[in-house]
């Protein structure tokens, strides 16, 4: 969640920053909303001023003997007010907080600041591409035909866009979730976590997928928690509420976590097979860096990742994404 003060600071920033990522928001109105909360607590504040000397004056005049009904009437009054004020400035800071969790995170400028796909560019290609077939299947049909793949039952038993792998299948999910984990911890120095598969509502709001996104998360709602969407939920979580010493830096962690997603992409597009579906398995890595190294972080953590597809032997891009094309939460992406 942005600050008020990067608000303030870098205000036409935070309006590009809206305009690029496709969300409509009013950042002068925040502004105009902090402009509105100041002014109230500093009435609050000069009343509760006037209040504890009104005190300090009603028990003088008391030990003398005099009467203070019309003080005390006063300062009755004027305690009124400030309780009044009181509930109007927690009521603005909510206004504000909601309005601060509806804008985005800005794009670093080293991000294409383009608003669509058609603003990303290829930073490099790694091997060569597999010899295409003649008659090419889709991955659906080849599932299918070698019997690892069963989407109609998987359907079955709880609707379309979910997976369900058999034998080989199953085996070779397996297979990879274990082999990517230990590349990361046995040769990258990640930590390996397991983490829940659910969140609750201040966990996903501290990653930013709420409130925003809340209509495409799975939720139970008798304990208010989420299936989570992705392992950065659990795992940028872990270390909530906590001041980390910074010689401690980077803590680097990895985990797999099905993952979860009531939206599947648009529809007609790309639906059949397990390009968009609702359930997906996904080992995640997760760095605790400071802000000042947090690039070069992000690159070794690129890094990482395309050595999971250089052991596989394949044939892959990587995109630097434009602004557009980028998450709401996110700064930079490949």
């Amino acid at each position: 969640m942005l600050s008020i003060e990067t608000i303030r600071k870098e205000t036409d920033r935070v309006a590009q920053a809206c305009a690029l990522k496709h969300v409509d928001a009013d950042v002068r109105a925040v502004i105009a909303l902090d402009d509105s909360r100041k002014a109230l607590v500093t009435e609050r504040d000069g009343l509760k001023a006037v209040r504890n000397k009104g005190s300090r004056e009603i028990g003088e005049r008391k030990r003398r003997g005099e009467d203070t009904s019309a003080l005390e009437a006063d300062m009755k009054a004027v305690g009124a007010r400030s309780k009044d004020l009181d509930a109007r400035i927690a009521e603005i800071e909510n206004q504000i907080e909601t309005a601060l969790l509806s804008l985005p995170n800005l794009p670093d400028t080293s991000v294409p600041m383009c608003p669509t796909a058609e603003g990303n560019v290829v930073i490099r290609e790694w091997g060569g591409k597999a010899a295409r077939a003649p008659a090419p299947l889709p991955h659906h049909e080849i599932g299918r035909k070698l019997g690892i793949l069963d989407l109609e039952r998987a359907a079955k038993v709880a609707g379309s866009f979910f997976p369900c792998y058999v034998g080989a299948g199953a085996l070779l999910e397996r297979a990879l979730i274990n082999f990517m984990l230990d590349i990361h911890t046995r040769s990258q120095g990640y930590i390996e976590v397991f983490p829940p598969f659910l969140a609750n509502r201040k966990a996903m709001t501290g990653t930013g997928q709420l409130p925003k996104l809340e209509d495409d998360m799975y939720r139970i709602p008798q304990e208010d928690l989420f299936l989570i969407p992705t392992a950065e939920v659990p795992v940028t979580n872990l270390h909530a509420d906590e001041v980390l010493n910074a010689r401690d830096l980077p803590r680097k962690y990895t985990a797999y976590t099905a993952c979860f997603r009531r939206e599947a992409g648009a529809y007609g597009k790309d639906t059949r097979g397990i390009v968009r579906v609702h359930q997906f398995n996904k080992v995640e890595m997760v760095k605790f860096c400071s802000p000042e190294t947090s690039m070069l972080e992000l690159e070794s953590l690129v890094a990482d990742a395309e050595a999971v597809l250089q052991a596989l032997g394949l044939h892959y891009r990587v995109l630097l994404l434009s602004a557009g094309d980028m998450s709401f939460a996110a700064s930079k992406c490949y």
